[in-house]
């Protein structure tokens, strides 16, 4: 009897870590729900079709169900992620895995941050975080016990916090902050899931060469007068022990090869970093 595969929702996939990690979770077994905002459609159409035709490693058998299926929804709206939710369990089976990925970030000193800078950075980097875990969480509830419905010991929820989440960095205040705040639920909704077989924990990048960081980079430059791409060189330099900034693929091996398995079954509540030493603790 084979054992059902598991499944995952991973925000905000459709390029950078998100990515990186929905393809570590294939590499790995599972089927994968590829998710962003309807504006990076295209690219969610991309990543599924890649996915679906590279053919799955872990078994000869044609798999009764797609591997990968993508669908644009807006984290920010419960009602949003809990039709997604509900439309993943309908195409690939039981939600074993919801990773809450999907973040923005911003560069700008606190005394200009305006009122509609805090909902915009909280909107998605804390609400859509809050929609994923507790739509997740509720659904997988309704599953019932792992082990039956889904052939699990336990159901895992994962977010993307930062080194920011312990650390913030300066000019980039509020994105500190709802990153602070993902660190704070993630402990929370731990406690409260733990009776219900479920893990919560969290992931904490820091400098990864991704489209966010080229953001940030430009953010940082227009400040401090640094041409384009040299911020990101002086702080790897400054601040990385081991001198070079990340890939989406540093981020996937914790988040697919650890948090989404069988190894992390004991471990929750936590926030854990990957930055190549930037943070110590």
């Amino acid at each position: 009897m084979s054992t059902p595969r598991r499944t995952a929702i991973v925000t905000g996939s459709a390029r950078g870590i998100g990515k990186a990690i929905a393809l570590r979770l294939v590499q790995d077994g599972y089927s994968v729900c590829i998710n962003d905002i309807q504006s990076s459609a295209a690219e969610i159409d991309a990543l599924v079709a890649e996915i679906n035709s590279s053919g799955d490693q872990n078994t000869s058998e044609p798999p009764s169900r797609p591997r990968a299926i993508g669908i644009a929804a807006d984290v920010s709206s419960a009602a949003a992620v809990e039709a997604m939710i509900k439309e993943s369990v309908a195409q690939l089976g039981p939600l074993t895995l919801m990773v809450a990925n999907a973040g923005i970030a911003q560069v700008k000193p606190l005394l200009k941050v305006t009122e509609e800078d805090i909902d915009k950075v909280f909107n998605v980097n804390f609400k859509g975080v809050f929609n994923c875990y507790t739509q997740a969480a509720r659904q997988m509830i309704a599953q019932g016990d792992p082990q039956t419905a889904a052939g699990v010991a336990v159901y895992k929820i994962v977010g993307a916090a930062s080194i920011v989440a312990l650390k913030p960095f300066a000019t980039l205040g509020i994105y500190s902050a709802s990153k602070f705040a993902v660190r704070g639920l993630t402990q929370a909704m731990a406690m409260e899931m733990a009776p219900k077989k479920i893990t919560v924990n969290a992931y904490a990048p820091g400098i990864v060469g991704t489209p966010m960081w080229d953001e940030i980079d430009e953010g940082l430059g227009d400040l401090t007068g640094r041409q384009k791409g040299e911020s990101i060189k002086h702080y790897s330099k400054q601040l990385i022990a081991l001198g070079r900034p990340s890939v989406p693929e540093d981020v996937a091996g914790l988040v697919g090869g650890y948090l989404a398995s069988q190894d992390s079954d004991y471990v929750t509540g936590q926030t854990m970093i990957v930055d190549g030493g930037i943070v110590f603790t």
